[in-house]
C-alpha cells in the first residue's frame, strides 16, 4: 500500500482585528492578559508598528502607566478587535441615504440655473430649457412642469455601530503600490507576505525543489470584493453619476485573493482555484490542497480566504435579514435607556444571550507541505490539516437556517480523529473550535449538535472555543481565523476563554461540553487534535480535523527512522532562527510585503514542449502519464 502524504502546516499569516497572524502575535491578543509580562510587549510591539506608532521604546513601559512618549498599552488594546466603527470606514451616525422625492409644480414652473455641461442628454418629461443672456454663457434656465421625481441626499444614522476592524491606523495599501487595489486584496497580499515570511527560508527554495506543477494555490473571497475600487464601484458609479473603470469588474471577482497570490506573490503556474461556501469558504478551500497532497497531486498548498465587508451596504444587508447585532438590541440585553451607548467591545456574544454576530473583516493564509518535503527543508511543523467534510443541509425551508448537514460534517471529523490518534486520546487530548456566530439561532443548534457528537463519541467536557468574541464575523475568512488560531492555542497552551458574556444561555445544550468565560491552560504535550466547525448560509456546512505539533510530531516519528529525524532536527535549527529573525523584522516595520508586480513575466518563448516532458521558465513538468484506467484498456 503506498504512503500516503501528511499535509503539514508549515508557515501560516494574515491580518484581522487582533494583528498580525504570523508569530502568533494575533492570537496572543486574544489571550493578553494571561501572557507573561514579555510576551505583553512583543505582542504590544507588533501592534504599535502594525498601527504606524512606530518610533515607541515599549521595551520601557509599565503596562499599566505611559513610556516616555506618552503612550500607553490601554491605547493600543483599545483600537483591536471589535469596537465602534472607525471613520475611516463610515460615521455610523451619517449614513447618505438618498431619499427620494416627488414634486408638483404650483402655479408656476420649478425654475433653476444649470451649467450647459451638467444637462443630461435625453431631457426628461416636462423640462424646458432657455439659454441665458451672454454674460452666463455657460449657463442654461430650466422650467419643470408637472410631476418630477428626483432623489436628495440626505444622512441618516445607521442601526449598527459595532465592527470587528484593522487595528487602528493599520492600511495595508500603503505597505506596497496598491494601484487602488480592493481592500480584501490588499489584505491578501500582506497575508500572503506574512504566511511567506513566517516559512523561515526563501520561497525560491521551495520553486528549486518542487515542479511548477506540484504547487496548488486555493483562496477566494465568499462574497468577492465589494467596495468601490472592486464590484461595489461598479454597481454603483453611474448612480452617483461616476465611472466604471476598467479594473472594477476584474478586480471584484471572488477568486482574485487566488490570482493575486499566484500573479504577484508567488509567480506560480501550479494548480489554483477558488472554493466558494459563504461563512465556510476557508475550509473549502483547504479541503482542495488536502487532497491534492494527500493523492500526491502536489507537494505544496498555499491556502487563503480574504474578506472586506465592513461597508455600510454589506452591513445593511445582513442587518435586513436580522443577522447583526444592532445598537437598539444591544441596550435591550444591557436594560440600557434609549440614549446611552452600548458597550461595544461585547457586541459577539457567542452562546449567551445574545442578538446577532458582529461582521469583521480578515485576510488569513497557511502553507501546507506534504511531509517529505518538509523533512527535507526542516521546516518548522505547526501542525498538520488532514481532513476536512463537506456536507449539505437536503431540503430546506429557508435558505440561511441551519440543517443538518453538520451533523454529518462533525461525525466525520471526529472519526476521522478517532482513526489516527486512537480512542483515549479523542476523548481526552482535543477541543473544538464552534463556529459560535453569536445568533440566537446559532446558540441553539450548533451547541445541540456539538454535544450530540461529544456524547457519541465518548467525549466528556469538550472544550468549545468560540473566536468571534473577539474576532467578529469576517464570513469567507471566518475559519482560516479559526485554523490560524488554533497553532497559538497549541503554542502557547492557553484556550481563549468567550469573555463577552456573563453566562451561557438556558437554552444552550451544554451535556458533554465546557464552556469557559475564562481563559483556562491545556497542556501542548498531551494535546492531540482539534476539530473546526463552520456553517454558511445555503447549508454549506464543513468541519476540518486538525492535528496539533505533538501528534505530528509522533506520527512522524513512526514513519521516519531516528537518524532521518536527528537529520530534520537539525536543518530546523537555522529555520528556526530565520523565523524568529523575520518574526523582529515585521515587529521593527523592516520585513515589506511581497508583491512582484511586472517581475519576470513569462511568455511563448519560454515555454519548450516535448512529448515526455515539457519546459516552462525555469521549471520542469512531467507529461509521462500512466493511465488510471489500466484494467480497460483497450
Amino acid at each position: 500500500m503506498a504512503r500516503v502524504r501528511l499535509p503539514v502546516i508549515v508557515g501560516f499569516g494574515g491580518i484581522n482585528s487582533a494583528g498580525r497572524a504570523s508569530g502568533h502575535h494575533a492570537y496572543r491578543r486574544l489571550v493578553f492578559a494571561q501572557l507573561s509580562p514579555q510576551k505583553q510587549r512583543q505582542t504590544l510591539e507588533s501592534l504599535a508598528q502594525l498601527m504606524a506608532l512606530g518610533g515607541v521604546d515599549l521595551d520601557g513601559m509599565d503596562l499599566d502607566g505611559r513610556d516616555l512618549n506618552g503612550l500607553d498599552a490601554a491605547h493600543i488594546l483599545k483600537h483591536t478587535l471589535i469596537r465602534r466603527l472607525e471613520p475611516r470606514y463610515f460615521d455610523p451616525e451619517r449614513v447618505l441615504w438618498n431619499t427620494r422625492l416627488q414634486i408638483q409644480d404650483g402655479d408656476q414652473p420649478v425654475r433653476f440655473r444649470l451649467r450647459r455641461q451638467q444637462l443630461p442628454e435625453t431631457l426628461p418629461s416636462g423640462w424646458s430649457v432657455t439659454p441665458l443672456p451672454a454674460g452666463a454663457a455657460d449657463q442654461v434656465q430650466v422650467e419643470i412642469r408637472g410631476e418630477q421625481a428626483l432623489f436628495l441626499p440626505q444622512p441618516r444614522q445607521f442601526e449598527v455601530s459595532a465592527a470587528s476592524q484593522l487595528p487602528t491606523g493599520f492600511e495595508p495599501g500603503r505597505l506596497y503600490p496598491s494601484r487602488n487595489h480592493p481592500r480584501g486584496l490588499q489584505m491578501t497580499v500582506y497575508a500572503a507576505s506574512d504566511a511567506l515570511h513566517s516559512l523561515g527560508f526563501d520561497w525560491s527554495e521551495v520553486r528549486r525543489r518542487v515542479p511548477a506543477d506540484q504547487i496548488s494555490v486555493y483562496a477566494s473571497s465568499a462574497m468577492g470584493q465589494l467596495d468601490p475600487p472592486g464590484t461595489g464601484g461598479m454597481l454603483r458609479s453611474r448612480s452617483l453619476g461616476g465611472r466604471v473603470t476598467s479594473k472594477n469588474c476584474a478586480l471584484g471577482l471572488a477568486q482574485m485573493p487566488a490570482d493575486f497570490i499566484n500573479a504577484y506573490i508567488l509567480g506560480s503556474t501550479g494548480q489554483t482555484g477558488a472554493a466558494l461556501g459563504a461563512c465556510a469558504s476557508f475550509f473549502y478551500n483547504l479541503r482542495q490542497g488536502v487532497e491534492d497532497i494527500r493523492a500526491g497531486r502536489a507537494r505544496v498548498a498555499v491556502i487563503g480566504a480574504a474578506e472586506a465587508p465592513i461597508t455600510a451596504e454589506i452591513m445593511e444587508g445582513y442587518m435586513a435579514m436580522g443577522a447583526l447585532a444592532t445598537d437598539k438590541e444591544l441596550r435591550a440585553l444591557d436594560g440600557l435607556p434609549a440614549d446611552a451607548a452600548p458597550d461595544f467591545t461585547r457586541a459577539c456574544r457567542p452562546f449567551a444571550h445574545n442578538c446577532g454576530f458582529t461582521i469583521g473583516e480578515s485576510a488569513q493564509v497557511c502553507v501546507l507541505f506534504d511531509d517529505a518535503l518538509a523533512m527535507e527543508l526542516g521546516a518548522t511543523q505547526y501542525g498538520a490539516a488532514t481532513d476536512v467534510f463537506i456536507n449539505a443541509d437536503g431540503f430546506k425551508k429557508s435558505i440561511s437556517g441551519p440543517g443538518v448537514g453538520n451533523y454529518i460534517t462533525l461525525a466525520k471529523a471526529l472519526a476521522a480523529a478517532r482513526a489516527l490518534v486512537g480512542e483515549k486520546r479523542l476523548k481526552s487530548g482535543g477541543i473544538v473550535q464552534a463556529h459560535g456566530t453569536g445568533t440566537p439561532q446559532n446558540r441553539v443548534t450548533e451547541s445541540t449538535i456539538l454535544s450530540r457528537a461529544a456524547a457519541t463519541f465518548g467525549i466528556d467536557k469538550w472544550p468549545v472555543v468560540a473566536l468571534k468574541a473577539y474576532l467578529g464575523h469576517s464570513l469567507g475568512a471566518a475559519a482560516g481565523d479559526q485554523f490560524n488560531a488554533t497553532l497559538g492555542i497549541w503554542a502557547e497552551g492557553i484556550v481563549p476563554g468567550i469573555h463577552t458574556i456573563d453566562e451561557i444561555a438556558p437554552d444552550v445544550t451544554q451535556d458533554c461540553l465546557h464552556f469557559s468565560r475564562d481563559h483556562f491552560t491545556l497542556d501542548p504535550e498531551s494535546h492531540y487534535y482539534c476539530i473546526a466547525n463552520a456553517k454558511g448560509f445555503g447549508g454549506n456546512n464543513a468541519s476540518a480535523t486538525m492535528l496539533s505539533p505533538t501528534a505530528v510530531r509522533q506520527m512522524l516519528q513512526a514513519r521516519y527512522s531516528k537518524s532521518a529525524w536527528r537529520a530534520y532536527l537539525r536543518t530546523n535549527e537555522p529555520v528556526r532562527e530565520k523565523q524568529a529573525e523575520n518574526d523582529r523584522q515585521q515587529s521593527a516595520g523592516e520585513l515589506a510585503p511581497i508583491y512582484l508586480f511586472d517581475h519576470q513575466v513569462l511568455g511563448d518563448a519560454d515555454v519548450q514542449m516535448g512529448t515526455h516532458s515539457m519546459q516552462v521558465g525555469s521549471g520542469e513538468i512531467d507529461l509521462d502519464f500512466e493511465s488510471p484506467f489500466a484494467d480497460m484498456r483497450f
